[in-house]
């Protein structure tokens, strides 16, 4: 069987741990921040646990 293709750009933004949980950063953190409160930038900060309902996500990143 030939290898399966990774699709770069869920690499570039998801990381698989060691025990299979898939990692995003959160969004909307680039640019009109001021209007937001301190809270919500400080939260922004934090790496974010997909659900596992987006299993179909690992399937697109194969050997991370």
């Amino acid at each position: 069987m030939p290898k399966v293709k990774t699709h770069q750009g869920t690499a570039k933004r998801i990381k698989k741990t060691k025990r299979g949980k898939l990692i995003a950063r959160s969004t909307g953190q680039d640019h009109f921040n001021s209007r937001e409160s301190g809270n919500s930038t400080k939260n922004k900060r934090r790496d974010l646990v997909l659900h596992k309902t987006s299993h179909k996500l690992k399937a697109l990143i194969p050997y991370k």
